[in-house]
């Protein structure tokens, strides 16, 4: 990690870059959140009254609620998006519009999927509900054979748990575990913001629209739904195409809580890049189709992995590291699919 850090550093101080956002970051983020809120303020304002249209803005909200996640929020939270910690802090509040709490979020992602990446018992991201097996080491059920066919629908309720129970049981558990991060914040006072904050969406996103658009109740309902459903497959099928792969590996801590490699091979053990090429999907998803390389440079904004994933390869080539990379973003969902097969079936 010494010398793939020192050839970062030697990048961004040889280009006079910073290693936080830029202008294409700041034009990124203003589209993702007009692509969010825009369709709402219409629907509400009744500029947009027709039912097609209406739906069409709930898709635009969909797919603007994971870009706002992937382009702005994830940056934020990290601390990549802003040498300003007030800037970062202020930005990874874009969580609450979204339907989440950010403390729990940070726990979930910073503190576990990031130092434990694929490791059963401590990451989250491979310890779903039970009708899903993602690790190797998780109980086999029989239902798990088809997984690979009903994994998929499953990912559409991601931001649906995210906006009802998830955040009260992570919220509850990482104070029993003692690793809440927001040392400002006691719990007491989280669970009061989780709970306004929960209340506030619901009136705004839900009851709003209820009250005030044309369209039957039950279409408002069931577009609010699919809202959610496209965000949670965009989101969930981002994140699992890097970790759930045929290539990675899912280490055990020994007694003793060790692994046998150090945090920077283990992190390349357990992610895979996709599609480098795509400068579309990179841009889209906030360049977490470079997953590995935001796992070796999480402080760094997403604008630069494409130019850092290159030093990886090089460095990792050097040292007879594996340094996965799938060529296109299709084939990394159908080993993705593979992978959800072999494990739905046993694979150890």
């Amino acid at each position: 990690m010494i010398e793939l850090r020192k050839k970062a550093d030697e990048y961004f101080e040889q280009n006079n870059l910073s290693k936080y956002a830029n202008s294409e970051m700041v034009f990124k983020s203003i589209f993702m959140t007009t692509l969010y809120i825009a369709p709402y303020i219409l629907m509400v304002t009744g500029v947009v009254y027709s039912t097609p249209l209406i739906l069409v803005c709930w898709i635009l909200m969909g797919l603007g609620k994971a870009g706002v996640g992937m382009v702005l929020m994830h940056d934020a939270n990290h601390g990549s998006y802003s040498k300003n910690t007030r800037v970062n802090n202020l930005l990874s509040n874009s969580l609450f519009i979204l339907g989440g709490l950010p403390a729990t979020w940070q726990n979930q992602h910073n503190t576990l999927h990031h130092r434990y990446t694929n490791i059963d018992g401590y990451d989250g991201d491979i310890n779903p509900a039970p009708l899903l097996r993602f690790s190797p080491h998780r109980p086999l059920r029989k239902i798990h054979r088809y997984q690979y066919l009903y994994a998929w629908i499953l990912y559409g309720l991601m931001t649906i748990s995210w906006i009802t129970a998830k955040d009260f049981k992570q919220l509850i558990n990482y104070r029993k575990m003692g690793i809440l991060e927001s040392g400002k914040k006691s719990y007491n006072r989280l669970m009061i913001e989780l709970v306004i904050s929960k209340i506030l969406y619901y009136a705004i996103l839900l009851v709003i629209p209820l009250l005030i658009l044309p369209t039957p109740w039950y279409l408002t309902l069931l577009f609010f739904f699919t809202m959610h459903f496209i965000a949670g497959v965009v989101l969930s099928t981002i994140f699992q195409t890097a970790h759930v792969m045929p290539d990675a590996a899912y280490p055990l801590p020994d007694k003793d809580g060790n692994i046998d490699h150090s945090w920077t091979v283990h992190q390349l053990l357990t992610t895979s890049d996709y599609a480098p090429n795509s400068k579309v999907l990179s841009w889209l998803s906030g360049g977490l189709n470079f997953q590995a390389v935001h796992h070796l440079f999480p402080h760094v904004c997403h604008v630069h992995y494409r130019k850092l994933a290159p030093i990886v390869k090089e460095t990792t080539a050097k040292h007879g590291v594996p340094y996965h990379v799938q060529p296109a973003f299709f084939k990394a969902i159908r080993n993705h699919a593979k992978m959800l097969k072999l494990l739905g079936r046993g694979a150890a």
